[in-house]
């Protein structure tokens, strides 16, 4: 059996190939070493009854996620997966190799993610490029859920968000500065909360303010990550996440101004990555 994972901070997706014509699909926690130490792996996976009956027919599990970019750290996850799944090779790599073989597959193009964070890299059909992007949520992150949540807690808590807008945040997240504060400076994972904002964009998309936000933040990516690859108007560009997937037509937009070729626009990677790794392998 082999088992498939691509985890964000927020949420990971698997798939589970039981044979040629049957897999399971199911959703757990985010799997981030930054945030789990090996112990609350294990545990989201005694909390998992989808993966139970399976543990110990599982024979392969090819694990990308978020925060994966040290040895030190995928040790972690293989750690953890190795108790769990004891019969099993293990390997574990970072989430932005997942969405290359999702989207160009082995084609070469750029691949970028923009879900609860963002990060790029370019592949050139046989080689991933290292990055000088993907910083996270303090120093990076352009047009991702955690800068969106940034933008409107800031706006909204200096009083510049317009009055109708205003008034229904407040009623959505009842937010002031001093919880806003212990979120962010007093409890875990500030960057998941700065994301769960995000779906207040969704809910207004009507309105310019908001329209202005997405703009402005799918500005700072492509400024600051596509064009940091001095060919990227000869490139096709690949797009992984929740916020590039249900703001599309905007990121469309923006794209089609700077003359960059659009390829997919994939919310989740997994269907994809499962395919191409019994395909081809990795």
């Amino acid at each position: 059996m082999l088992l498939v994972a691509d985890s964000g901070s927020s949420k990971a997706d698997w798939i589970l190939t039981l044979s040629d014509t049957k897999t399971i699909t199911f959703r757990t926690n985010g799997i981030n070493p930054f945030f789990l130490a090996e112990k609350d792996i294990i545990k989201i996976f005694h909390n998992t009854p989808e993966i139970q009956p399976y543990t110990d027919q599982v024979k392969e599990i090819y694990f990308f996620g978020a925060g994966c970019s040290s040895p030190d750290r995928r040790e972690n996850i293989s750690n953890a997966l190795s108790k769990v799944f004891k019969n099993a090779f293990v390997s574990v790599d970072i989430d932005i190799i997942a969405s290359i073989y999702a989207t160009t597959g082995n084609s070469k193009g750029i691949c970028c993610i923009i879900g609860t964070g963002s990060n790029i890299t370019y592949f050139d059909g046989t080689r991933i490029h290292e990055s000088k992007h993907g910083l996270g949520y303090i120093l990076g992150d352009e047009g991702s859920g955690t800068w969106i949540g940034k933008q409107l807690i800031t706006s909204y808590l200096y009083g510049k968000m317009p009055t109708e807008l205003a008034h229904d945040f407040f009623e959505r997240y009842r937010i002031d500065k001093e919880s806003v504060i212990k979120h962010l400076y007093q409890e875990p994972s500030p960057n998941f909360y700065l994301a769960s904002l995000a779906p207040f964009m969704s809910e207004h998309i009507g309105h310019p303010y908001i329209v202005d936000i997405l703009k402005k933040g799918f500005k700072e990516f492509i400024e600051t990550n596509i064009k940091s690859y001095p060919d990227y108007k000869h490139q096709t560009c690949h797009f992984v996440g929740s916020i590039a997937y249900h703001f599309s037509e905007i990121l469309k937009e923006l794209c089609i101004k700077n003359d960059i070729k659009i390829g997919k626009i994939l919310k989740h990677p997994i269907e994809e990555l499962s395919k191409f790794i019994q395909k081809n392998g990795i």
